[in-house]
């Protein structure tokens, strides 16, 4: 992961602060004759007067379109090279029973972090055996949860968990396949990447440790090591990271080969999109074509056939399919060093998008209920929670005359909004959306005041609120 979010400059006024960039936006989106913005073939408009704001919209036929051109990239580029690959949906990006299910139906496998994002896997009807089991504290309880369901692969990410995962599959009585998690010691982001010699992070082994850990699981018989795993960042825009990294993974694969055969190696996600118009990810197809290039010549270089691939895009698939919308509330027009800057804040907030104020993230936010042939006014779009950083869009351009009651669109926020949604301030989470074909539907259900109430235990009219009684 890199340590520092890029660095987004202030962007110039637009001619047109009414137009949607199409990188931006989910593709189809577009204004109508009213010049409101339309989604999957509906009214933002209308959305937010039937299902309340803030919302989460998510267009489910770009979601889907993204996971099949992703898997196709890559299948086509594994083919190329003479091998095969499995590409899995990282959950933690946004994960619910009806994303779970699109996924499936596209041909992807499913990735989970925790027990949690297991158990929505599969009661969502995800094959057990197309699952990856992720996390840097897997509980005992989860560990046998996942071995006891038949979760294809468990990727081991300390010493610790050698034993661990042994012991619960010798009491399921089963052989469980597992990959290594290892830092090769590439950070990358963005069109960036530094190489290191070192980690300093809390996932995975130090790479020079691999060997010895992997001696260990092979020691288990009821362990079946398939192959080592890398996470190298977030946010890239080009494979040059990946290839540096496996370069480095395969001269550790090959070494492991000399003892036993290493079917597959894993090299995660974190595959770029754009937030804002100055980003620029390569094609998806490009980058898996680069991949594989590296891997291949990597490969021939240390002497070991081309293993099998695996990949893990999450943000890269459901991120651009989703959009936010909120209500203006105010509008506050603020003096600062150049000029103005209005302040425009809507009913939503750091809650619903905690990843600004967590990693500075940049995002386009335009007016969704109308057009205006006002000039274009730098704004800062801010949510409604007590902190001087709540910020959801740190710089953008609006029309100048951004009003009150005004329904604002916020793009790509499909990944990483809801699963870090919280209850700040006692605000209740949003409902989801999906939109397809002119039809939406609720694939998750939001939060009321009143369920809030309903889970705080000193509210109760039960004797015992106060715990233990005398």
């Amino acid at each position: 992961m890199s340590s520092s979010a890029p660095d987004h400059a202030l962007p110039a006024a637009p001619d047109d602060p009414n137009a949607l960039a199409p990188r931006v936006w989910p593709d189809g989106a577009h204004r109508d004759d009213a010049g409101r913005l339309v989604i999957g073939g509906l009214d933002a408009t209308a959305l937010a007067a039937r299902f309340g704001t803030p919302l989460y919209v998510v267009d489910e036929q770009v979601a889907r379109s993204r996971a099949v051109r992703t898997r196709r990239a890559f299948e086509e580029a594994a083919a190329s090279i003479g091998t095969s690959v499995t590409v899995y949906y990282a959950g933690k990006a946004f994960l619910s029973g009806a994303i779970v299910r699109w996924m499936r139906e596209e041909g992807l496998a499913i990735d989970v972090a925790t027990g949690g994002e297991l158990a929505v896997a599969l009661a969502a009807g995800a094959d057990p055996g197309r699952i990856g089991f992720h996390g840097n504290n897997k509980s005992l309880a989860e560990i046998e949860r996942a071995v006891a369901a038949g979760v294809g692969t468990v990727v081991i990410d300390s010493e610790i968990e050698v034993v661990r995962v042994a012991d619960a599959a010798a009491r399921a009585g089963r052989v469980q396949r597992v990959r290594l998690r290892v830092n090769s010691g590439v950070h990358a982001s963005t069109h960036e990447f530094l190489a290191t010699a070192h980690e300093d992070q809390k996932f995975g082994i130090a790479l020079g440790d691999a060997e010895r850990v992997v001696a260990d699981i092979r020691s288990h018989s009821p362990l079946e090591f398939v192959g080592l795993h890398c996470h190298i960042g977030s946010q890239i825009f080009d494979a040059s990271g990946f290839a540096e990294s496996a370069e480095r993974l395969l001269a550790v694969h090959a070494a492991l080969s000399a003892a036993a055969p290493v079917p597959e190696l894993n090299l995660g996600g974190g595959f770029g999109i754009a937030y804002t118009e100055v980003d620029s990810p390569a094609p998806i197809e490009e980058i898996a074509a680069g991949i594989a290039r590296a891997v291949a010549e990597a490969s021939a270089r240390h002497g070991v056939p081309v293993p099998r691939l695996a990949f893990e895009p999450g943000r890269s698939i459901i991120g651009p399919a989703g959009v936010t919308l909120y209500t203006v509330g105010t509008v506050k027009p603020v003096p600062t060093d150049d000029g103005w800057r209005h302040y425009v804040s809507v009913d939503g907030g750091m809650s619903d998008n905690i990843r600004t104020a967590m990693y500075g993230a940049a995002y386009t936010a335009r007016l969704a209920s109308r057009v205006s042939e006002e000039p274009a006014a730098l704004v800062r779009v801010v949510g409604k929670h007590c902190e001087s950083g709540d910020i959801v869009v740190d710089h953008d351009w609006l029309p100048h005359d951004v009003a009150p009651g005004d329904v604002l669109a916020i793009a790509a926020t499909g990944a990483y909004c809801w699963s870090l949604a919280s209850n700040y301030n006692h605000v209740p989470r949003p409902p989801v959306v999906a939109v397809s074909g002119g039809s939406a539907r609720v694939i998750v259900h939001g939060e009321r005041e009143e369920d809030l109430l309903a889970r705080d235990a000193g509210l109760s009219d039960d004797d015992d609120v106060h715990g233990v009684t005398e």
